[in-house]
Formats: structure tokens, C-alpha cells, sequence
């Protein structure tokens, strides 16, 4: 495999990157870190708009018959542009679990509205701050689920969910339609992902997969979005080295650009190094879809994006000095969402247990 993109995927980068830095700006993203339950509208409609929701879907329920690695492409994008909506990564995690796991009819009737965008879908599956837990915090008796499923990502503005529900005796992968289903509002440190509570109370659901099976079927859709979210971590990474960078060659001390000084070029140099490290880790991710290795490839890509975004917006920020704190300027938006996707679809300690198991697996 090449770890380099072809000409039509650079297109896509190319016209992708053009569309978001003509509609996504700054000043409409700081408004939403004020108010609770709101998302970047504009962002979703140009997501609906350009077809970037049915890229990776199977043609025949109304997508795009593209893969991974052309929607890593946009979140990477989108993650330059600190677009401020959820849902590109948790549709795309409920779709894959539709299309893979669910019967003909549920099919036919989710995934058109999901490859449009005019459905949301959600991913429900932790529990406090496991990704995965053992003993879900909802459960499932028949074919209707109560519990409490905390801090789902998009969960206000979703019309579905999967959520991972502890039935009798073995865990069950369950699909949900939320209408009427009791959300409460999460306040977080990026108001931007819509976080809910999903109060359940004797809400049907269909049942997707059982036991083992419903367990290896959450991992995998959360590998599958954890390589999303790599891309969009290393989008934000790479135009914070750049911020960082342009600043050093401008700001003046003693005379002379700051970027001449040791502890300045040394700091850009290193993070260069970190982000084109997590960038070959996503395409090699992203291009191991449907794999037996796809999992492994899918935790070391998270764990690379999850260090560069927190490495280059700690260090961009300190690079700016003061002013990098400042409201206006806001880099604190990459800070916070940074800091928001390190903890979506699982920690880097999760991470770093799947990655442990699978390679010692590997080696066995």
C-alpha cells in the first residue's frame, strides 16, 4: 500500500479544504461555546450539500460507494476549519452499523436519510468514562431499553442511535429511533458536540447483534469512527503547526523573528514530526478497512492524532505567549477540541489496551 494520496483524493482535499475556509469562521464558532445545544448549521448544510454524508455508503441506499480514506480526507479538512458539528463521524458510525449488521429493511428504510443528512444518527455506547463497558448502563428486556446512555456526542439533534444495551445475560447492539425518547442537555468543555443524556424508558429498539457478537460488532464501529475522528485531530494539528509557524517568522524579540530562537524552532520542528507521523497512521488506518489488521491499524492511528492535536495546541498556544489565551484570537477553540475528541469513542488508555491485546494476539 502507499501511504500517498492519488490524484482524484487530492481533488477532493483540494476542493473540500476551498469550500470550508469560505464558510467556516472563527467568529461563528466562539458564539456557540455560550450557548448550550446548538451546532455550526452551516457547516452541516454544506455537509449535505456537497454529498460528504454518502461518500463512504454503498450506491445502492443513496451514497457514494467511496471509502475511508476519501472521508478521512474531509474530516481531516473539517478538522482545519474546527467545524463545529458532530455529526459527519457519529452518521457515518451509525450508517456502517446499519449497512453491516441490520436486516434488509432497516436498510431500506435509515440509510438513504443518513447518506442525505436529513437523518442524524448517534453512537451510544459508554458508560462513565469506559468506551465499552462490560455492564452497560441501559438495558435491554424484550425489545425495549431503560437506562440512562450519558453524554452521547450529537445526541440532541440525533434521530437515531446504536446503543450498546446489557440484555439478558450477554450484552445487545440495538438500533433506536429517538423520537420522543427524553434528552437532557450536557454543558461541556466544546458546547459544539451537542452532548445529551438519552433517557429510556420502555423505548423500543431492534436488535442488531447478540453476545460476542454484539461486542466485536461495538468495537469495530467504534474503530471505524475512532479513524474518522484520527483525521480531524490531525486536521486541527497540522494548521496549528502552521499558525505556530507563520507567527514565529513575524514575531519580533531582541531584534530578530522569534522562530530563530532555539526553544521556538526546535518546538515547530518536533511537532512536524508528530503530525506527519498521526497522518501516515490515518491513511494507513483508513486504507486497512475490511482487514484483519483493521483494528490494530485503527487504535495506533487514534492514539498518533490524539497526542499531535494536544501536542499542537499546547504548544501553539505557548508559542503566541500571552496573546494565545486571549478570547479573540482562538486558539482556545482547537484546546477545547482537542481536548473534546480525545475522550469521544474511547480514551487513549482504551486505545492503548486494544492496541495491546491485538498485537499480542498478533504475536500469538
Amino acid at each position: 500500500m502507499t501511504i500517498l494520496y492519488d490524484e482524484g483524493q487530492q481533488a477532493i482535499a483540494t476542493e473540500s479544504r476551498r469550500v470550508l475556509e469560505a464558510r467556516v469562521s472563527k467568529d461563528d464558532l466562539l458564539p456557540l461555546l455560550e450557548s448550550v445545544g446548538d451546532y455550526h448549521r452551516p457547516f452541516w448544510d454544506t455537509a449535505k450539500e456537497q454529498g460528504w454524508t454518502a461518500l463512504a455508503l454503498p450506491e445502492a441506499q443513496g451514497g457514494l460507494g467511496l471509502g475511508l480514506v476519501e472521508l478521512g480526507l474531509i474530516a481531516h479538512q473539517a478538522g482545519r476549519s474546527l467545524s463545529g458539528a458532530p455529526f459527519l463521524t457519529s452518521n457515518f458510525g451509525a450508517a456502517k452499523a446499519i449497512e453491516i449488521y441490520g436486516t434488509d429493511a432497516q436498510k431500506a428504510r435509515w440509510l438513504p436519510g443518513l447518506a442525505s443528512g436529513e437523518t442524524i444518527g448517534a453512537i451510544a455506547f459508554a458508560a462513565g468514562p469506559d468506551a465499552l463497558p462490560a455492564q452497560p448502563d441501559v438495558t435491554l428486556t424484550g425489545d425495549l431499553l431503560a437506562g440512562v446512555a450519558s453524554a452521547v456526542s450529537g445526541g440532541l439533534a440525533a434521530d437515531i442511535a446504536i446503543v450498546l444495551a446489557n440484555g439478558p445475560g450477554m450484552p445487545a447492539l440495538t438500533l433506536v429511533e429517538l423520537a420522543g425518547v427524553e434528552r437532557s442537555t450536557v454543558a461541556s468543555f466544546d458546547n459544539s458536540r451537542c452532548l445529551a443524556d438519552l433517557h429510556f424508558a420502555g423505548t423500543p429498539a431492534e436488535t442488531l447483534a447478540v453476545g460476542h457478537a454484539a461486542r466485536d460488532a461495538a468495537l469495530h464501529i467504534l474503530a471505524l469512527q475512532a479513524v474518522v475522528t484520527a483525521h480531524e485531530q490531525t486536521g486541527g494539528a497540522e494548521v496549528l503547526m502552521e499558525i505556530a509557524r507563520d507567527y514565529a517568522l513575524t514575531r519580533r524579540a531582541f531584534g530578530q523573528p522569534i522562530g530563530a530562537f532555539q526553544s521556538v524552532k526546535h518546538r515547530i520542528a518536533e511537532l512536524y514530526g508528530v503530525v506527519e507521523l498521526a497522518r501516515a497512521n490515518c491513511i494507513h488506518a483508513a486504507a486497512r478497512e475490511g482487514e484483519s489488521d483493521f483494528i490494530t491499524a485503527a487504535a495506533a492511528a487514534r492514539l498518533s492524532a490524539t497526542e499531535a492535536y494536544d501536542t499542537a495546541a499546547r504548544d501553539c498556544i505557548q508559542i503566541h505567549g500571552g496573546i494565545g489565551v486571549t478570547w479573540e484570537l482562538g486558539l482556545h477553540l482547537h484546546m477545547r477540541r482537542a481536548r473534546s475528541l480525545a475522550i469521544e469513542q474511547g480514551s487513549s488508555l482504551f486505545w492503548e489496551d486494544v492496541l495491546v491485546d491485538r498485537l499480542a494476539g498478533e504475536a500469538a
